[in-house]
């Protein structure tokens, strides 16, 4: 999760173009899946960096956190090892303090919030973070639309992702 610090946020009260857009994205699903499946790729991914320069000149992830807060990342091997040795603990410490295996067969941390996230929404481990919290959320990379099924979850709770959604089609609709 990027953090970058805006003021005033339309995101900060659920608004956006006087539409609560997490109810948008959720009416949006089926358009958003269409676009990521039938949309012409190297057309999107020309676009994400700078869609998502500019979705983060709008949000500031520190008003909201709703990734930390709800989901967990994937600790990766390199992951537990940078993080265990940043907060000097053995690995095996770590992982049976912090860590559990999801269905998947995953390391994701035992409980939400995420044991790392301050009450100011401020990553306690940030410059250590897991490689997947680094690269969250995915708005300027293929994942977003190589990973269809984890950007539609994704949209439904980071508005980062509703925003270059919803951008991507602007420029569908006015083409």
């Amino acid at each position: 999760m990027e953090k970058h610090t805006t003021s005033g946020s339309a995101f900060t009260s659920g608004e956006w173009k006087d539409a609560q857009w997490q109810k948008k994205s959720a009416a949006q699903y089926k358009v958003y899946a269409r676009m990521l499946q039938k949309g012409d790729k190297n057309q999107i991914l020309k676009r994400l960096p700078d869609l998502h320069e500019t979705a983060f000149t709008v949000i500031d992830c520190l008003n909201c956190a709703a990734c930390c807060k709800n989901y967990s990342p994937r600790f990766k091997t390199p992951d537990i090892k940078r993080i265990s040795k940043h907060l000097n603990m053995k690995e095996s410490r770590f992982i049976d303090t912090y860590l559990r295996i999801d269905e998947d067969g995953d390391y994701v941390v035992k409980q939400t919030p995420c044991p790392f996230l301050g009450n100011d929404n401020r990553c306690g481990i940030y410059a250590v973070r897991p490689s997947d919290c680094e690269r969250f959320p995915y708005t300027n990379e293929d994942v977003l639309v190589n990973r269809a099924r984890i950007t539609l979850k994704n949209s439904s709770f980071c508005p980062a992702v509703f925003f270059v959604l919803e951008k991507l089609l602007e420029v569908k609709e006015n083409v």
